[in-house]
Formats: structure tokens, sequence, C-alpha cells
């Protein structure tokens, strides 16, 4: 038995484009976790009539529906009182859900409003889901026997995304798994892939993209990144993984070395571990990228073991004071220079006595640009005892853009060795 989910976010922060929509994405992959397909993700304001009627569409077109958003005290939360309206329930008071939000005020020494009490009404039938970092209680509503969808259940939650996660992993998807038994699983694996244009991944893999049947094959691009993406529907994890695996191996024993992870894994955290393994330690020196790069360095676990020094050398005399490069250098080649980025990237290691060192500089654009120098032209240097390379690379984008695709050449650079 196939079973469908929709996804309904609400609010009207979604629809005028203020914040993004991480919920249903998130929902929809946990779903995908015990064999549940999400049929639709639906963005609506916070409007009565649509909350209503887009409430009552989904659970006649699918077995369960989830809502995040519009479950807070101010006065446009509505999602309560549509819910009740689109399930004909009446909200009842429940005095634990109201001694949960005394006490969260209370432990934070903080006068409670008293509209936070209107989260402790729920509706009738209504099994609430504990929050632990908020107020707002989350909500799994069996639809009741007056209504023509018996079975389907409404699952709500706030749309806050660190109160949803734990509130759907920790409970919601434990009752799911109790209510509905699909008899199948769906299964990801992502293949992260560095150093090779998306069209020339494409035509390398074409062939086991076209894969179909029980497996969904599909390649996404992202900054100086690209994934690939193998999905499989099968009976259980064993039967899926060994699909998965023998796909996994045709794609590596292709694309090779351009492969530098799998799943969450990230390429600072790649880096991270081969500086760990080898007991080496790293020192950078950024112009451009302001700080970016040493940022996402440090954001591993476990970086002090091998990070020593960053250094954001932005101005010329910054580079100069800080680092000892030559003011006649920087006036005879520039900042944006190889000879410059060199420098930096070995300077800062001798400064920092590491094993390694990288210098970065570059032209963000608008200004500054020229036509010899124009904008996105980045210098990146990695230097050892025994020797410094260097590369100049070429970015199109935004200033952030850029700056986060001069880290990822960075990081894939000192990778590549």
């Amino acid at each position: 038995m196939e079973i469908n989910a929709q996804i309904i976010c609400i609010g009207n922060e979604i629809m005028l484009g203020h914040i993004a929509n991480t919920n249903a994405s998130f929902i929809s992959n946990k779903l995908a976790s015990i064999g549940i397909k999400t049929a639709k993700h639906i963005d609506i304001p916070d409007n009565p009539g649509v909350i209503i009627s887009s409430i009552r569409k989904a659970l006649s077109e699918s077995e369960i529906v989830a809502i995040s958003g519009g479950l807070g005290p101010t006065v446009d939360d509505i999602t309560l009182e549509c819910i009740g309206k689109a399930l004909d329930k009446k909200l009842i008071f429940n005095k634990k859900i109201a001694g949960r939000i005394k006490t969260h005020f209370k432990r934070r020494n903080l006068k409670m409003p008293a509209n936070n009490l209107r989260q402790a009404l729920i509706p009738e039938g209504a099994i609430p889901i504990v929050n632990n970092i908020g107020t707002a209680p989350g909500l799994i509503i069996p639809v009741s026997r007056t209504f023509k969808n018996h079975g389907k259940i409404l699952i709500a939650f706030p749309g806050v995304p660190f109160e949803l996660y734990p509130m759907l992993e920790k409970t919601a998807l434990t009752y799911l798994k109790k209510i509905f038994s699909p008899g199948q699983i769906i299964k990801s694996r992502v293949i992260k892939i560095t150093g090779l244009a998306e069209s020339r991944v494409n035509e390398i893999i074409e062939d086991i993209l076209k894969i179909s049947g029980n497996v969904q094959m599909g390649i996404y691009p992202y900054p100086e990144e690209i994934h690939v993406k193998i999905t499989v529907t099968e009976k259980n994890e064993i039967a899926a993984d060994l699909i998965i695996n023998k796909i996994r191996e045709k794609i590596e024993s292709r694309l090779k070395d351009y492969i530098f992870g799998y799943d969450n894994e990230k390429l600072e955290e790649i880096v991270g571990k081969m500086l760990l393994r080898s007991k080496k330690t790293l020192a950078i020196a950024e112009s451009c990228t302001g700080g970016l790069l040493a940022n996402r360095i440090t954001d591993v676990p476990g970086s002090s073991n091998y990070f020593k020094l960053g250094l954001v050398v932005y101005s010329n005399e910054s580079k100069n004071k800080l680092l000892n490069i030559p003011m006649e250098i920087i006036k005879k080649y520039g900042a944006v220079s190889k000879e410059t980025a060199v420098l930096m990237a070995k300077n800062v290691r001798t400064l920092a006595s590491a094993d390694y060192g990288i210098g970065i500089s570059g032209i963000l654009g608008p200004g500054g640009a020229t036509n010899k120098k124009p904008a996105g032209l980045v210098y990146i240097a990695l230097s050892t005892k025994a020797k410094t390379i260097c590369k100049e690379l070429h970015f199109v984008g935004t200033r952030n853009l850029i700056k986060y695709k001069s880290t990822q050449a960075a990081l894939n650079m000192f990778r590549a060795g």
C-alpha cells in the first residue's frame, strides 16, 4: 500500500519571501525514511478561508497532512482555529499544556503574557506533541468518523524549524510508523563531487542517471560542487543498500578523485579529517574572503587540533605589517596577484609555525575591477616547507557567491594536494 502525504506551510512571511521554507523539505525527507512519499508541498498565507479549504482538500487527496506555522500566541497565529473549523472539532483547554507553558516562562524568570495560554487550546481528540524548546505544542489529530476521510492523520507543528525538527523525529514519526505500515522504505545516498561542471558530470555518468524502476537518480548543482542523489524504494534497508552500493561503485569508478564526500559531509570536514590523520597544522591568510575560510574550518568540531591561525588582511597595510609582504611587491604586482597570494600563504605558515599555509586574494567587484583584473579574479596559494603552488581562478556571481566559491576552491585545492 502506497501512503501519500501533503505538507502545508503557513505564513505571510513565506509568501512574501521574507524567510526560506526549509520545513517542507525536512518533513518530506523524514517521511521518506519510513516509506511515506510526499505528493505535494503547499505554501499558503495566514488567511482563514485559504487555510481551511487547503486542509480539507489535502485530506481528501492524501492519507497524511502535515502543517507547519501559525501555532504561536499572536493575533496572526490562526492555524488552531482553522484546524478546528476544517475538521469540525471544538478547541478544548488542556491544563497539562498550560502548566508546561507557565513553567517555560518561570524557568527563564520571565513574566508570561496572557496570550500564551491560547496555545493550551487543542482540537478535541488531538494528541499533543511536547515542545521542549518553545511554548507551542505540536498536534497529532486522527480525523474523526464524521469526516468522510476517516482514518487519515493531520499533524501540526510550530513553524520554527529548531522546534519542529525534534518534535517530528522523536514523536510524530514513531506514531506514524505504528499507524501506517507501507511495507517498504525509501532510502537515499548523495555523492558529492567538486572540480567538474554539472554538464561534464552528466556526460560521464549519463547512462547511470537514466536508471529507472524502483530507482530515482538526480543531479543537482551547488556552488563549486555537484550532488548526485540515488533514491531507492525497497522492502527493507538491506535490499535498498545492495542497489545503492552497486550504483555508487559504478559512479565512483568513473568520477574517482572528483568525489570528495557523501550525504551530509562537507568539504571542510574532509580537510579536517585529512589534517587530523596526518597530524599536520594549518594557517590561513585571507583578503577577499574576509575570514569565511577560517569560519568554515572552525565550524568543524575538533578543529583546534589542527587550525593554528587565521588572519584577515584586507588592506595593503595589513598585508605589509602583519605578514611582512613588501610594499614594493604589492605596488609592482598588485594586492590581487599570484606574487602576493604566494607570500600570504608562505608568510602566514611561517608566522604560525604551521605545516600548511593558504593565501587568498581576489576582486569581488563591482569596484576595483579593471579589464586586466576583472571582478571574480581570485588567486589561491597553498604553501608547505617543500613548495608553494598558486592557482588563478575566475568566478562569476555576487560578492557573497564569489567569496564562497573561493573558499570551496581553496579547500579542494588542499584536498587534492
